[in-house]
C-alpha cells in the first residue's frame, strides 16, 4: 500500500464462445444509462440481425447480487459481446444490464476492452446512450460527437447535430470514457446521443427509434423499426425490473438534469 491507496487488481473473468472474425470491424457499445436509449437500440439490432454471442465476461467490479431469471434460477451480473459477420466486415456489439460500478474499474474495463479490440484490427467504435432533460421530449434530438472529425461527418446529418457544446456535460461511463482512450490509441470513435427525459425509471424508447434511425440508415442494416414496437413491451419489463433489483445495491443517481449519464 502507496500512500493511503491499495494496489487491488480487478478480477476479469473472459469466457470465449466463439472466434471473432476481424474483418473492417466496427464496435458498437449499448449499456444501460440515462433512459438505457443505448440499451434498447444495441439489444433490438442484436435480436434483428440474429447476432451470435462470442464473448462473456464476468468481474468482482460489477455489482455484488445475482438475477433471479424467468425460469427460476439465478445468474451473475455479466456483460456480453455479439457478432454479426457480413461480406465486407464485422459487426461487435457490447450488451448487458450493468456497467463497472465505479471510476477504477471502469477504466480498467475500458483498456481490456481496447486490448482486445486493437488485438482484432478494430476500424471504429460507435458508443450509444442518452442525454438527460427535465421534460419528457416528444421528438428527441440527436447529437454526436468524438474523437475523429471524420468518423464524425460519416454519422452527422439532418438528424444528428454536431453542435453539442453546452448541451451535455460529461459523458460519464463506459460510453465516454471509452472515446477518450481509443484516443490516446488512434482509434476513430464517436458517441450517438439520443434526448430523454433524465429520470432512471423512464425507457426512452423515442431516442432509441430515432437513434435506430440513422444507424440503419448509415450502416446498411436493413432492420425492421415496426418490430420495436412489438418488443418494446418486453424491452420495458425486462429492463425496469433489473433497475428495481440494481437501486438496491448500486449508488444510481435519482435525477440529473440536462446531462449524460453512463
Amino acid at each position: 500500500m502507496e500512500n493511503g491507496e491499495d494496489n487491488i487488481k480487478m478480477t476479469w473473468k473472459i469466457k470465449n464462445l466463439k472466434k471473432i472474425t476481424p474483418k473492417n470491424i466496427i464496435f458498437i457499445e449499448g449499456l444501460p444509462g440515462m433512459g438505457n436509449v443505448g440499451k434498447i437500440a444495441a439489444d433490438f439490432i442484436i435480436d434483428q440481425l440474429k447476432a451470435e454471442k462470442v464473448m462473456e465476461i464476468y468481474s468482482d467490479s460489477f455489482p455484488h447480487c445475482v438475477f433471479v431469471t424467468e425460469n427460476n434460477m439465478i445468474e451473475l451480473p455479466i456483460l456480453e459481446i455479439y457478432q454479426k459477420v457480413f461480406k465486407d466486415r464485422t459487426l461487435l456489439f457490447l450488451a448487458g444490464d450493468i456497467q463497472p460500478t465505479d471510476e477504477r474499474s471502469c477504466y480498467e474495463f475500458c483498456e481490456m476492452l481496447l486490448d482486445l479490440l486493437e488485438k482484432n484490427k478494430i476500424k471504429e467504435i460507435i458508443t450509444l446512450g442518452g442525454i438527460g432533460q427535465q421534460k419528457i421530449p416528444e421528438n428527441p434530438k440527436l447529437y454526436c460527437t468524438g474523437n475523429d472529425k471524420i468518423l464524425i461527418k460519416k454519422y452527422c446529418s439532418k438528424k444528428v447535430s454536431n453542435k453539442i457544446h453546452g448541451v451535455v456535460g460529461p459523458i460519464i461511463g463506459v460510453t465516454g470514457l471509452l472515446l477518450g482512450l481509443a484516443q490516446q490509441r488512434k482509434i476513430p470513435a464517436i458517441a450517438i446521443l439520443s434526448e430523454t427525459f433524465g429520470h432512471p425509471g423512464y425507457l426512452g424508447a423515442k431516442g432509441a427509434r430515432e437513434m435506430l434511425k440513422v444507424l440503419n440508415e448509415t450502416l446498411k442494416l436493413k432492420l425492421t423499426l415496426k418490430d420495436l414496437d412489438t418488443e418494446i413491451d418486453d424491452i420495458e419489463k425486462e429492463i425496469k425490473t433489473k433497475v428495481k433489483e440494481l437501486s438496491k445495491v448500486s449508488k444510481i443517481p435519482k435525477r440529473v438534469d440536462t446531462d449524460y449519464i453512463g
